[in-house]
């Protein structure tokens, strides 16, 4: 059954997915995001990627060739790292051992950017850029949801030629301790312009669309479904049709809240701005609820996780290329 109320949805050990942190929240009390006051501001861009390594955030890639932005979240300061070694973009970042990884990427101009042959690694603490493992040249794509669990990064889903055709619906996995690709079982339906998520021993694919700039159908065959892959029997479900995302969207934001899936902005066919929502899958009951709103709607983008802090920075205020926003905003998880 579909909410668009505050529940009461016990939150306990809310666990941090990006560098393992716990943290908790109060239901009755749900947090609103808050635009940051900040010193400093990024590089605005859109279709880049933005993560957190310890008490750091990291806004890397994006149209064009830009530095990586760094945000000090104790500071609330922004400074700049390398710039990328190429115009990266579409790409989910995940982190290994310290260093930024950028799976999935796409390079090149719309509407028939390709995907990387390689995965761009970005490591924090040396401010360097290196090249990281080769993409078998049959599985290449971009616009890919990617996850790591237990040492292995799984590559879901994407687009193969930019924004004009070839969307697919493979899974990958690549044995990050010894380099070994392994084709899995293709997901049940194609998606491309989403982020997945990792909730327990499952890789949920939410969000998402069906981009055809060939048949000028970019941003309306959006995709409401979501497709679970257990990592424990190696298949794929569909969750019931009453499971549906809410607000169907592409170009969002995915994050694991213990056993909960927050779906934060997005962009679509049925309204020109970005969208703003924030929706929360509680993926025991299999019921979706609605927390607040982002400030400014954004597509394109990632939200870094400090503990009980989530921040988004930049992306695209409208459907499709701009408006770039400068501007952060921040939640705090309220704890109890």
């Amino acid at each position: 059954m579909r909410t668009s109320v505050f529940v009461a949805i016990t939150l306990a050990a809310l666990m941090c997915p990006r560098h393992g942190e716990a943290a908790s929240i109060d239901p009755s009390r749900p947090a609103s995001w808050q635009v940051i006051s900040s010193e400093g501001n990024p590089h605005p861009r859109h279709e880049a990627g933005f993560i957190a390594v310890g008490t750091k955030g990291y806004l890397l890639g994006g149209r064009g060739v830009k530095p990586v932005d760094i945000y000090d979240s104790v500071t609330k300061t922004w400074t700049s790292g390398a710039p990328s070694p190429m115009n990266i973009h579409h790409f989910q970042p995940v982190v290994w051992e310290g260093r930024i990884w950028l799976p999935g990427a796409m390079t090149g101009n719309y509407p028939k950017e390709q995907g990387l042959d390689h995965i761009p690694i970005y490591d924090p603490a040396a401010n360097l850029w290196s090249r990281g493992p080769e993409v078998p040249a049959d599985r290449r794509r971009g616009g890919a949801g990617a996850v790591i669990h237990q040492g292995i990064l799984y590559l879901v889903c994407g687009i193969v030629n930019g924004h004009w055709d070839g969307n697919v619906a493979w899974l990958d996995a690549l044995d990050l301790r010894t380099g070994e690709w392994k084709k899995l079982a293709d997901a049940p339906r194609v998606r491309d312009h989403f982020q997945a998520a990792v909730v327990g021993e499952a890789i949920y694919a939410v969000g998402g669309r069906k981009t055809s700039a060939s048949t000028k159908e970019v941003f309306n065959l959006t995709i409401a479904e979501v497709d679970v892959f257990s990592l424990a029997t190696s298949s794929w479900t569909t969750l019931p049709a009453a499971s549906n995302l809410p607000t169907p969207r592409a170009g969002s934001m995915s994050l694991t809240l213990g056993n909960a899936l927050m779906v934060v902005g997005g962009e679509s066919g049925t309204q020109a701005k970005a969208h703003s929502e924030v929706e929360v899958l509680n993926t025991t009951s299999e019921t979706w609820t609605t927390w607040p709103p982002l400030q400014q709607g954004r597509h394109g983008t990632g939200v870094a996780t400090f503990n009980d802090l989530l921040v988004i920075a930049c992306g695209s205020g409208g459907r499709g290329g701009g408006p770039e926003l400068p501007s952060s905003e921040s939640v705090t998880l309220v704890k109890p």
